[in-house]
């Protein structure tokens, strides 16, 4: 038996640097195509909503599709992804992903519209699952904390479909840009699949007398090795807890995407350019600081690097809402950028450590929860006191995820 079990290892995992290497290269592909097709419809929203007629409330309404999709399917990949693997449900979201994209031209009233980002919204939120699934394999297959480097391709991929959409906005309509995208989309599963399909998700050998893999770093293994079966109630609720922090960074990301730009004209004057360039600078900081994610997770560890990422970006928070001048609450967005850039790749990795597909699920569940509760929370907060004074609530939660990662420092080390 011990014979045949090794046998199966070795045929499951790729066991040469380079096989890791491609399945690397395959998934960041894969989180840059989300990214980059995400942003690339979100551009179009304007040209939509004038297309379908709709009015602001009904338009937020049908918006809302995208989230109701993610949510509710995000639960399901994860038992997918246990069942058929995480690496053919990447490819499945990825086709239906690029597929749904090229919908919304096509609607013409907020109801038809709405039914089609639930299927956009539902193939966002499997596709994040699945991939997140296969990157936590990957990582613990090389013992690096490399998670981070997934999440900035993302980013990255976000704003080259952002700046390429804003550069064709003039010149294409939403139906022959979206359907680019979706061809691209496409393409580009077509050539980066048959490194997924081919192989199982690798899995490092476990460590004698425990079921966790083993390696080092400055808070203990890197990573964990194969999850159990049934995450023991104790594992449930610590990645409840990691879901926690994705959800603190999400609440950021999603009131600095919506509201971030709107403080800077209204609360500080400044022109519509300048306001435009302060989403810009937390998204180009936060993209840094992922891609120098992995260097910062092995010097610091993970529980230092949830801190003082936390407690960075709850300082840069507070001095980007309150700050008089233009030029100090841009250089706020900035530092609260690079403090939460590390936060929800760590806590989606622990996660998928702890517990799987399933793990990650929940966690990124949670995380795009807090992406949602974010926007309409300020805008309520808002109206009670000021956009200003809201807006500090971003710097609250990031010191909420500081204090989280601190008290769970014994599993956030492994």
């Amino acid at each position: 038996m011990p014979q045949i079990n090794k046998a199966r290892t070795r045929d499951a995992a790729p066991s040469h640097g380079n096989d890791l290497a491609r399945l690397r290269i395959a998934l960041t592909t894969f989180f840059a195509l989300d990214g980059f097709v995400f942003a690339g419809w979100v551009v179009r929203i304007p040209a939509i909503k004038e297309q379908t007629g709709a009015s602001s409330s009904t338009l937020g309404l049908a918006l809302l599709g995208v989230s109701a999709g993610a949510v509710i399917t995000m639960m399901v990949t994860g038992r997918l992804c246990n069942r058929y693997g995480s690496h053919p449900v990447t490819v499945v979201c990825a086709v239906l992903l690029s597929l749904s994209v090229t919908l919304p031209p096509l609607t013409h009233s907020a109801a038809a519209l709405g039914a089609v980002l639930l299927l956009f919204g539902a193939a966002y939120g499997g596709i994040n699952v699945a991939f997140n699934s296969a990157a936590v394999d990957l990582v613990a297959a090389l013992r690096r904390p490399v998670m981070p480097t997934f999440h900035a391709a993302f980013s990255m991929g976000g704003m080259i479909g952002a700046g390429l959409g804003g550069l064709v906005a003039g010149s294409l309509s939403p139906t022959r840009h979206l359907l680019g995208l979706g061809v691209i989309g496409l393409l580009v599963t077509a050539l980066t699949a048959p490194t997924l399909l081919r192989q199982e998700p690798p899995r490092p050998p476990a460590a004698p007398g425990s079921g966790s893999g083993s390696g080092s770093g400055p808070d203990g293994p890197v990573s964990a090795g194969s999850t159990p079966d049934r995450p023991t109630p104790r594992t449930r609720r610590l990645v409840v807890v990691f879901g926690l922090i994705a959800l603190c960074t999400a609440y950021g990301e999603g009131a600095l995407a919506d509201w971030g730009a709107l403080h800077l004209r209204q609360d500080l004057g400044s022109s519509a350019g300048a306001a435009a360039v302060g989403y810009s600078c937390f998204a180009l900081a936060m993209t840094i600081g992922r891609l120098t994610g992995t260097t910062l997770l092995e010097r610091l560890g993970r529980t230092r690097t949830v801190v003082t990422g936390g407690v960075v970006a709850a300082a840069g928070m507070l001095l980007g809402s309150l700050a008089p001048a233009l030029w100090a609450a841009l250089l706020g967005y900035a530092i609260a950028g690079l403090g939460l850039a590390n936060l929800f790749p760590v806590a989606v990795e622990r996660a998928g450590a702890l517990a799987g597909p399933s793990g990650v699920a929940v966690a990124s569940t949670l995380g795009y929860g807090g992406m949602l509760l974010g926007p309409p929370a300020i805008g309520f907060m808002a109206d009670w006191f000021s956009l200003s004074a809201a807006l500090t609530s971003v710097a609250a939660l990031a010191a909420v995820a500081a204090a989280i990662g601190f008290a769970t420092r014994r599993a956030t080390a492994g």
